[in-house]
C-alpha cells in the first residue's frame, strides 16, 4: 500500500486544526505542519497527532510555504489540506477505499472542494488536485490564491473534501500582499491580475 503524506501550512489555528486533523485519522502515514509565526496554542493541537512540526518564516508568499512543507513530505503520495478543511464520515470511508487501491501509475488525483451546503448537499464545489505523486516534484505557484501545478496521468474521484470556514475569513490580508508586490515593481500574472481584481472588490 502507497504511503500518504499530509502536508499542511498553519497559522493560529487552534480552533480548527484538531477538528481536521481528527477528520482524516487513517488515512495520512506521516503529517507534516509548517507554522509560518502561530501566538496561539496551534502548536499544542498539532502535537497531538505529530511531532513533524516546523516553524517557517513568512513571506508573504502562500506558495513558498506549500512548497516547504511538500519538501519535507517522505510518502509515495502527498496529500494537502487547510486547517479548515475536513472529510465528512462518508468522504474518509471512500479515502480510505482509494488508498488500499491507489495506482503508482496516477500522477494525480483530483477531489470536489465543497464550499457551500444548501442543508443537505454541496451547493458549490469545484475540483482540485488534492492528492499528487511525491516523485512527480510539482510545485505551486502564485504568492496569493496559489495553485499546485501538477501534470501527468489524472483521475477524478467522488471524493469530497469539506471547508468549514474561517470566521472573518482573510480580510485585506491578500489585498495587501498583491499592493506590496506590486509597489516593489512586480508584474502579475493574468490569474493574478484577476485575484487581484477581486481583492479590490471585495475589499471596496
Amino acid at each position: 500500500m502507497c504511503r500518504i503524506s499530509l502536508c499542511m501550512i498553519v497559522k493560529d489555528e487552534e480552533d480548527t486544526l484538531e477538528k481536521c486533523l481528527s477528520s482524516v485519522q487513517g488515512i495520512p502515514d506521516e503529517i507534516i505542519i509548517v507554522d509560518t509565526g502561530s501566538s496561539d496554542r496551534t502548536k499544542n493541537a498539532a502535537r497531538k497527532f505529530t511531532d513533524r512540526i516546523y516553524d517557517f518564516e513568512w513571506t508573504d508568499d502562500f506558495s513558498t510555504a506549500r512548497n516547504e512543507s511538500f519538501s519535507k513530505a517522505k510518502g509515495e503520495y502527498v496529500l494537502w489540506l487547510d486547517a479548515d478543511d475536513r472529510l465528512l464520515p462518508k468522504d474518509r470511508d471512500r479515502f480510505l477505499e482509494l488508498k488500499r487501491a491507489l495506482d503508482p501509475d496516477v500522477d494525480v488525483y483530483m477531489m470536489k472542494y465543497c464550499m457551500g451546503y444548501d442543508g443537505q448537499n454541496a451547493d458549490f464545489s469545484y475540483y482540485r488536485e488534492r492528492l499528487v505523486k511525491r516523485s512527480g516534484n510539482f510545485l505551486w505557484r502564485e504568492p496569493v490564491h496559489e495553485y499546485l501545478e501538477a501534470r501527468g496521468k489524472i483521475v477524478t474521484t467522488d471524493i469530497c473534501v469539506t471547508h468549514a470556514g474561517k470566521k472573518g475569513g482573510a480580510g485585506d490580508r491578500n489585498l495587501k500582499i498583491y499592493e506590496k508586490l506590486l509597489s516593489g515593481g512586480k508584474k502579475l500574472s493574468p490569474r493574478g491580475l484577476y485575484y487581484y481584481g477581486r481583492e479590490l472588490r471585495d475589499n471596496g
